[in-house]
């Protein structure tokens, strides 16, 4: 009896040095593996020829290691790009305005003008300048906007009442440009779950893109959906048949690839990025020549509501 507990311990033990060596073989071609993925000599990912729960775990845990650094190094260059474009944009449309203001000084400087061609000078200067602090301005707010401190207090926010009223500002702004929209509002107050302020700052920067860009027909519309309120606004845009609308919602974006002074591309960023921050969406879409910009937040009164 006492021979056979022998055998079968000294067996138990075999097995196990066994084991233990299979494991430290294991460890070493994962450790050989590791090794090249780090030093890019393979893009393959880890995998394991033992069959054992611990070890795959680990692998698995290591390979979704690897993936996120990848994606993290993905978006570091994405980023990195869009700061140098960014900056370079930046750097375009202040030089534009500066240089013209510049140029209109150096005339005012000449002893050979008129009184009303000096009168006209100093109108485009003052008219540059603005263009320039408005520049500056929305830079500011975007900076501001995007970091992470930034404030907001979402609270119950009765939308129809607040929508009409900023609607009424923008009446001489659609007479100017001979344009009465089709606005259509719900008769029930409409309550979300938003930051006043920013709800104002959107839905006017919004209204500003379409003054600016429309020639046609503007619709604005707001309603309640099953779990959210939606405001649509849509214009014809004929500049934008066949192009990607995302590309809206970048920074210093302009249909216009002269960069006209009349856009700085940063209003309709600053919309989606408060829309974000109140946990709301902002998306655009193209129905043939139409464009068609919703805002969506949380009703006031969704179950959701966290």
């Amino acid at each position: 009896m006492l021979l056979i507990l022998t055998i079968i311990l000294f067996a138990a033990v075999a097995l196990l040095l066994v084991r233990l060596l299979m494991l430290r073989r294991e460890l070493v071609r994962i450790t050989e593996q590791l090794y090249r993925y780090n030093e890019r000599a393979t893009g393959k990912k880890i995998d394991v020829a033992l069959f054992d729960q611990k070890l795959e775990a680990l692998a698995g845990q290591i390979n979704r290691q690897s993936n996120l650094f990848v994606e993290s190094e993905v978006q570091r260059k994405r980023v990195e790009k869009e700061f140098r474009q960014a900056v370079a944009n930046i750097s375009h449309d202040i030089r534009t305005p500066l240089t013209s203001i510049f140029g209109y000084i150096q005339l005012l400087e000449a002893e050979s003008i008129t009184p009303e061609e000096k009168l006209e000078y100093v109108a485009i200067v003052k008219n540059r300048t603005r263009r320039l602090q408005a520049l500056l301005n929305d830079f500011f707010e975007l900076s501001v906007v995007e970091s992470l401190d930034y404030p907001l207090q979402n609270e119950k926010l009765g939308m129809t009442v607040l929508l009409s009223e900023i609607l009424v500002g923008f009446y001489d702004s659609f007479n100017e440009i001979n344009i009465t929209p089709d606005i259509r509002l719900p008769e029930e107050n409409v309550s979300v779950y938003a930051d006043e302020s920013a709800v104002r700052r959107v839905v006017e920067n919004l209204l500003v893109n379409t003054v600016k860009h429309t020639t046609g027909h503007v619709e604005i519309s707001f309603k309640r959906q099953r779990e959210t309120a939606d405001l649509t606004i849509v214009n014809d845009a004929k500049e934008l048949a066949g192009s990607d609308v995302n590309l809206l919602f970048d920074r210093f974006y302009t249909t216009d690839r002269t960069r006209s002074s009349q856009a700085s591309g940063l209003g309709l960023s600053i919309a989606k990025s408060l829309m974000d921050k109140m946990g709301g969406t902002l998306t655009a879409e193209l129905d043939g020549e139409k464009l068609l910009m919703t805002c969506r937040w949380k009703l006031g009164d969704s179950r959701h509501i966290t």
